[in-house]
């Protein structure tokens, strides 16, 4: 089924804010402090990284072409500075960049690598996925690698399969790789396309290890636009543009932001960053049925919330603890919960003739009373 946008997120307060706010040509009058914006900084916190990690793009497909653009600009570069040396490898006739890449891609990362291939600009290895496992893997990139490998790009997880792609092992021994290279060679630079995992699974950059990571708004019921997560673009990872122009997003994707749509994207109720699971501890099991979540931010407490409440019945906690007051759970403070997390929490449960349905409302609700809450602070 076809991903729909959600039209909370497209019609909430953060597009009408960005239309009133922002109906200049940009979303900053000077380009070089467009970083800086919350929209910006939410949308990095999904992922791991800072706000000034983020490069808005028009989508998935232009933030691919601009890594696959990178890679072979930053390779070509480095053969340039590395003439006149004896790295021969990189020297030599017909040293085209090599990039690596599943076959099993989106089309705006398969159909990319094989222009570069026709266009005898780059030479592509297809590493195909295990008819066992129907994932790459780590050994067969491994052994793909050449010299003149200047690009790992494997999807996070597949859009047909959902076979979730073992991107944080295949970083590891990419960047062992890389240590063990002579200093005229190019670091292999390591990129993921994670549109379909954002929003279901945990990505973070920095437990994966990757470089870039492609964000795709609609496939997590945002708008259609999409951004870049580059690891300190231009300094610790190379950016190079697609094109020129104006010098918005720090000249690595120049061109009038869509404005309305960033903010749509960077919209955080019930987005990862905005919620944090106080059940979620690695390697223990959790009932089925019980849940237990804050919704995080200031005047968000789990008393508050359920009181403001319309249609949702739960509680903050045991109902033996109920002569507690304001104070949080001290079962949570115990097991490492924050205190201000903590003071957030709502405790949910289901039962045997809860529906579907009655979830949906549940969460209509909760979305609501956060909204009101959140413009009364």
């Amino acid at each position: 089924m076809a991903e729909k946008t959600d039209p909370p997120v497209i019609l909430g307060r953060n597009l009408r804010g960005a239309l009133t706010q922002h109906c200049g040509s940009d979303l900053d009058h000077h380009h070089h402090h467009v970083a800086d914006g919350p929209d910006r900084d939410t949308i990095a916190r999904m992922v791991g990284g800072k706000a000034a990690d983020i490069i808005f793009t028009s989508g998935g497909t232009e933030a691919n072409n601009l890594v696959f653009h990178t890679a072979v600009e930053h390779f070509n570069k480095s053969k340039t500075s590395a003439e006149g040396s004896t790295n021969k490898q990189l020297n030599g006739k017909g040293s085209l960049p090599h990039i690596i890449i599943s076959n099993v891609e989106h089309d705006s990362i398969k159909l990319t690598a094989e222009h570069l291939l026709k266009e005898g600009k780059a030479d592509v290895t297809f590493v195909p996925v295990s008819k066992v496992t129907a994932r790459v893997e780590v050994e067969d990139v491994l052994s793909a690698i050449r010299p003149t490998t200047c690009l790992v790009s494997i999807m996070m997880a597949n859009n047909e399969t959902g076979i979730i792609m073992p991107i944080k092992d295949i970083c590891q021994r990419v960047r062992e790789v890389n240590k063990q290279r002579s200093a005229s060679a190019p670091r292999i630079l390591l990129h993921t396309d994670a549109a379909q995992a954002i929003g279901k699974i945990r990505v973070d950059a920095r437990e994966l290890g990757v470089d870039y990571i492609t964000i795709v708004g609609h496939k997590f019921y945002g708008p259609r636009i999409g951004a870049l997560f580059a690891n300190d673009p231009g300094t610790t990872t190379p950016v190079y543009p697609l094109f020129f122009g104006g010098g918005q997003e720090r000249n690595f994707r120049p061109g009038t932001e869509n404005t309305a749509m960033i903010a749509g994207l960077g919209k955080d109720v019930f987005g990862r960053d905005k919620i944090h699971f106080n059940s979620h501890f690695p390697g223990s099991g959790i009932l089925p049925n019980t849940c237990n979540v804050s919704i995080l931010g200031r005047g968000l407490q789990g008393r508050r919330v359920l009181s403001t409440c319309r249609r949702l019945l739960a509680s903050v906690g045991a109902a033996c603890h109920s002569d507690r007051g304001d104070q949080p759970s001290h079962i949570l403070l115990s097991c490492g919960i924050p205190y201000d997390v903590a003071t957030n929490a709502l405790r949910i449960s289901v039962g045997r003739s809860t529906s579907r349905e009655d979830v949906d409302i549940v969460v209509e609700d909760l979305r609501d009373t956060v909204e009101q809450l959140e413009r009364m602070n």
